[in-house]
Order: C-alpha cells, then sequence, then structure tokens
C-alpha cells in the first residue's frame, strides 16, 4: 500500500495495522518515506490518535527495528528511569550517579529536548568534553566500570524513533499519548533493561497538562513496559513550575551538583530520592522502600553520589573539574531581571512560558539543525509560595548580547502571578500507576 494511502487512512480516523505500521517503519528507517509524508502522518496520528493496539504495534515495530541490548554477565537487574519532559528537570543528572553508588545497574538512554522542555543530553553536553554518543560496547564498559552510562540512542537501538523524534519536536506533533509512548518504550524495551521508573508530567509545562490525560499515558506506558517482561511504574508528578530552581543547561548541570553536595533545592531532592529509591526497589538492590530510602539518603550525606558522577563524567570524556570549579562551564555574559509588579504573594511560575522563553534566547531548538546555547537560562529567585515587595527580583534572566531578550521578557512577565492570599505550594506527587 502507498504511503500516501495510509495517511488518509490515519487522517479519516482508521486503524494501521501490524503490516501497514511495518510498512511505515521500514520507510522511517531506510528513508524512502520522506520527511514531508511522514510530517503528515504524525499530524494524522496527533488529531486522530491510535488504539492501545495500535500503540503496542508501533512500539514493536520501532523495537524490531533495531537490536536489543543485553547486559549478561553484569550483577543485578539493570534499571532506567525517563522523564516525559518538563522544565527544569534535571532529576537524571542526580539519580543515575546515586542509584550506582548504591550498586545499581543503570544503562540510562536519554534525549534530546523537545518543545519547550530540555533534554537531558544537552544538559550533560554542556560538560566539556562530556561524550553522549557511545557504541554499545562503550556502554556496557561504562557500567561495568562505573555503573552507569548517561546516554543517547546508539545508531543500533530503535533507529525509527531517532527521526521521528526529530522530527516531532519541529511539526508541533509532540503532545499524542501514542507517539509519546512509542518513542519512550522503544528504546527503554530496546536497551535490555529489567526495571523502569517513569516520571510523567502533568501541568502548565508539561506536554500533557491535565491529571487524565497525564494518567492515561502513564498507563500506557505501564502496560506496554509490562507486557514486553518490564518491571515497570510510573509516577505523576506536577509540572506547573519549574523544577529547582534553574533553567538553562549548564545552570542545571550547576544545581544537579549542588544537589549531589546536598545544597540543592527541597524540590529537586525529594523527588530525586523518591525515584532513586524505587529504582533499587524495582532492581532488587533495595529491600524494600525504607531500605531503598536509607540507601539513597546515605549515598547523599556521605558523598558517594558526588564521587559516582564525578567517575562517570570522567569516563566518558568529560571534564571531572567541572564539579568544583562552575566557571569551567559555559556562561551566558548578560543578565535581565524580572521584578515583580505588585506587592503579594508568588502564586505561579509558569513553567511552560518560562520554558518557552528559555527557547527565545537560544537554549532549545526551532528547527532540526538550531545549535543549543548552553549558558542562556532563567533562575528563580523568589519560589511560589514567597512574599515579595513591588520591585523585587523573582527571575533572572542570562543572555548573550540580547539574543531573544525581545520575545523571552513579555513571556517570562506573564509567567509570573502574584495575589494577596498565601499560597501553599501542593505535593510535587499526583499518582503512581503500576
Amino acid at each position: 500500500m502507498r504511503m500516501v494511502d495510509l495517511i488518509r487512512r490515519k487522517r479519516d480516523g482508521g486503524r494501521l495495522d501490524r503490516p501497514a505500521i511495518d510498512r511505515i517503519v521500514a520507510g522511517v528507517v531506510d528513508g524512502t518515506v520522506p520527511d514531508y509524508q511522514l510530517a503528515a502522518l504524525l499530524m494524522a496520528i496527533v488529531l486522530r490518535g491510535m488504539t492501545p493496539e495500535e500503540t503496542a504495534d508501533l512500539t514493536a515495530a520501532m523495537v524490531d527495528s533495531g537490536v536489543k541490548v543485553t547486559f549478561d554477565g553484569l550483577p543485578g537487574t539493570p534499571v532506567d528511569k525517563h522523564s516525559t519532559g518538563g522544565v527544569g528537570d534535571k532529576t537524571s543528572l542526580v539519580i543515575a550517579p546515586l542509584v550506582a553508588a548504591c550498586g545499581g545497574v543503570v544503562p540510562m538512554m536519554s534525549g534530546r529536548g523537545l518543545g519547550h522542555t530540555g533534554g537531558t543530553l544537552d544538559k550533560l553536553e554542556a560538560i566539556p568534553g562530556f561524550r553522549t554518543s557511545l557504541t554499545l560496547h562503550e556502554i556496557r564498559r561504562a557500567i561495568a566500570t562505573v555503573g552507569a552510562a548517561l546516554v543517547g540512542q546508539t545508531a543500533e537501538i530503535a533507529p525509527a524513533d531517532r527521526r521521528l523524534y526529530a522530527l516531532r519536536d519541529v511539526t508541533g506533533t509532540v503532545e499524542s499519548i501514542p507517539l509519546i509512548s512509542a518513542s519512550i518504550m522503544s528504546k527503554k524495551i530496546a536497551e535490555g533493561i529489567g526495571a523502569l521508573v517513569l516520571d510523567v508530567k502533568t501541568g502548565a509545562g508539561a506536554f500533557m497538562q491535565t491529571e487524565g490525560a497525564s494518567r492515561d499515558l502513564a498507563e500506557s506506558l505501564v502496560r506496554i513496559g509490562r507486557a514486553a517482561g518490564v518491571r515497570t511504574e510510573a509516577f505523576v508528578t506536577r509540572m506547573d513550575a519549574p523544577l529547582g530552581r534553574e533553567v538553562g543547561h549548564a545552570n542545571e548541570v550547576v544545581e544537579s551538583i549542588e544537589t549531589l553536595k546536598g545544597r540543592g533545592p527541597r524540590d529537586l531532592e525529594h523527588l530525586s530520592v523518591l525515584l532513586a529509591a524505587r529504582m533499587l526497589v524495582l532492581s532488587r538492590v533495595g529491600a524494600g522502600d525504607d531500605d531503598a530510602t536509607q540507601r539513597v539518603r546515605d549515598a547523599l550525606a556521605s558523598g558517594a553520589g558526588l564521587e559516582s558522577f564525578r567517575r562517570i563524567v570522567a569516563h566518558q570524556g568529560g571534564d571531572p573539574a567541572v564539579l568544583d570549579d562552575y566557571a569551567r562551564l559555559p556562561v551566558a555574559p548578560g543578565e535581565h531581571q524580572v521584578r515583580a509588579s505588585r506587592p503579594g504573594i508568588v502564586h505561579a511560575l509558569h513553567a511552560g512560558r518560562i520554558g518557552r522563553a528559555a527557547v527565545a534566547l537560544g537554549g532549545g531548538r526551532s528547527t532540526l539543525d538550531d545549535a543549543i546555547d548552553p549558558g542562556v537560562g532563567v533562575t528563580v529567585v523568589t519560589p511560589r509560595g514567597s512574599a515579595v515587595r513591588e520591585g523585587d527580583t523573582v527571575l533572572v534572566v542570562h543572555h548573550r548580547h540580547g539574543q531573544g531578550l525581545s520575545e523571552a521578557v513579555p513571556l517570562l512577565e506573564r509567567a509570573v502571578a502574584i495575589e494577596d492570599a498565601p499560597f501553599d505550594v501542593p505535593s510535587l506527587v499526583v499518582d503512581v500507576v503500576g
């Protein structure tokens, strides 16, 4: 069947069977389906959706488009964590070294930024020399040597997803439960893990902005993982405001290191410890929640997690001196302060607008070929629930010679909401699935 006929079928609400999906995925990998037809199909899927069976078939076809990794001979069950994307979400940089320090085996395969959300690979590459592109042999060697590998997709793993992921970022087709599910789970199943903890974001800075949609996505991901034999559970967590205080690649690296030093913001530390502990439980390193949480807390307090990150950075070619000298990271020279327009209590720091502002400054991509400036970003000076006077600094914008400032500042000004009434910051965790 011609590709145009499959596009029409999905456009009109029809179902794609496994042979049709196999035809599409094969065309993605070998390049016989051009970008413009893939973009049309992706938009049709966003608008028309896919059944659970279609989503499972798409995931399986994407797994089968490459190799499935094995970690034979390594101690323990390989375990990963994945976030669906948020603003200021740098937990992977904290969690992977903590779990490795506790004896876990962590092949953490991450992605680049999508839309207004930051990508773990982009953050890591702010560290001079850090290599996120490793071969399968190098990944196995990293895990055997330091307990973790923080890497991007290799050419062999779910190659169909590499092309689709990049296209979704620049064609307005990110927000789709079937596409998100197949993208995440094809990589996770193919990377050979036995356990997976998912952080599904919900709110203004998430792709799924309602709790219902986020829960649906979490259930889809858990269903696919468990059907593939991977012990999987998902946390639905709030993404109405940025996680932590920093948004931007280099400054999020600094905040991650500060968290490993025991000096990070409370929300980032809390979520990192929670997810790391569940990774230990699912991989059967921890005897239960209490034991696993204590192990993670001990690794944090003793500095073992920090030293684990130092080893990971050094093993992947990065400059480990960054952990002690933040001046080695890229820095944008300009600063602009966003001030409170009135006295009161900060009720909202709209994560989506702050994320889009970071992209406007050069911290994200608008086209496939855009280069990212790792030094730009936004610092939250006054978090939600804080009292401010008129003129107090709420946000600091880090920019490079004014680039993108005219677009970013209005977004940031609209991101801040100040009210008279007190504000209690809600719990990060909304729900647990699985």
